[in-house]
């Protein structure tokens, strides 16, 4: 992990490189959607991992996650006690091209009393007219405008984005993580593969970028690249005959999916071996202001975690060329999400089943 940082979200309880050419910074718009889904890899390194604490905490305890800080934490600050807000970022950093998007951004809010966490998403071209910051800049451009003043500023561009962003979500911030699209290849190879079902064949070709989806219905294992084909898939493009097109509301059902059968990989029978895997994965391609003590309480906090108790809330818009202004009554709703997280209060997702956790003594 990037000395100073490293990250992931979590409860308590006792006891390969892509083949694929990377696409040019005018191509991005293609590769979005399947931003926030590495985002959830990261989160992934702690709620599914995790689930093998015994095996994974000695790993910890042997330094192979050891994010640069090692900073002691308060027994009161500790995860274990602490309801906790996390910013997570997926940039689009790769070294060829130096550049540091932010084309995924969302802010989880984790508790430890009813084991869960609600994660609010926010669109990459928003406009936040947020007073202060810049209301002509997408939201995606902020962390590589805070980069490129670190240095004059003496601020991380880490702690600026939580400061912009805890002030726009009226919630306190306590850390931040950047993960890269590579992450996400990396830990599926890892666990050896997804398994989903597609719905409907997934043709795009292109030979300026590079990419090559091409991929059948029908229920599958797909590895790392094709995985990534999959969750960022939008429309057919030089293929005979064409294929259907896929909207938002598609793409976040097969991020869903994707997500639910790795969390199954980490707890089918070899997932222990596979756990050890994910986090080298995981561990090349991430930053985090985290301390390792406290990564070590969120494992020993969350490991249990259930994919119902991880609750998304995404924030949309109106797309007005070149912005996405967002839908304010969507956005009082996120916040008070979170506020409600951190409060002890969570509703089951996905069913929509209202079961508000009590906290526990």
């Amino acid at each position: 992990m990037s000395s100073g940082h490293t990250s992931l979200p979590p409860r308590s309880k006792n006891g390969g490189k892509s083949k694929k050419k990377p696409p040019p910074r005018k191509k991005k718009s293609r590769v979005k959607s399947f931003f926030k889904f590495i985002l959830i890899v990261m989160l992934l390194a702690v709620l599914g991992v995790a689930v093998y604490a015994g095996s994974l905490y000695l790993k910890i305890e042997n330094s192979v996650l050891n994010t640069g800080n090692d900073k002691k934490v308060a027994p009161e600050e500790s995860a274990q006690v602490k309801p906790l807000t996390m910013l997570l970022l997926g940039s689009d950093h790769r070294p060829k091209t130096g550049t540091n998007l932010t084309d995924v951004v969302m802010v989880v809010s984790m508790n430890p009393k009813t084991n869960s966490a609600t994660l609010v998403s926010l669109p990459r071209d928003a406009t936040l007219q947020l007073e202060g910051y810049k209301s002509n800049k997408k939201l995606n451009s902020f962390y590589a405008s805070f980069k490129a003043q670190e240095k004059d500023t003496g601020i991380s561009a880490e702690d600026q984005m939580k400061k912009m962003l805890g002030k726009y979500l009226d919630v306190e911030i306590d850390y931040a993580t950047v993960i890269d699209f590579q992450g996400f290849r990396d830990v599926v190879d890892a666990l050896g593969g997804v398994n989903v079902n597609v719905q409907y064949d997934m043709c795009h070709r292109d030979s300026i970028d590079g990419t090559d989806i091409n991929l059948k219905a029908g229920p599958q294992k797909l590895d790392g690249d094709e995985a990534l084909d999959y969750v960022r898939y939008r429309k057919s493009m030089n293929c005979s005959p064409k294929t259907k097109e896929s909207n938002d509301f598609d793409r976040n059902a097969r991020q869903n999916e994707v997500l639910h059968s790795m969390i199954d990989q980490m707890k089918s029978f070899g997932g222990a071996t596979k756990a050890f895997k994910v986090i080298d994965a995981v561990d090349d391609n991430m930053k985090t202001d985290l301390e390792k003590d406290q990564v070590k309480n969120m494992i020993k906090t969350y490991y249990d975690i259930n994919t119902e108790d991880v609750k998304f809330v995404p924030v949309t818009g109106e797309w007005r060329s070149p912005f996405v202004y967002i839908n304010e009554s969507e956005l009082e709703k996120a916040k008070q999400a979170l506020h409600d997280e951190l409060a002890g209060k969570h509703t089951r997702e996905p069913d929509g089943t209202s079961t508000e956790s009590a906290p526990q003594s």
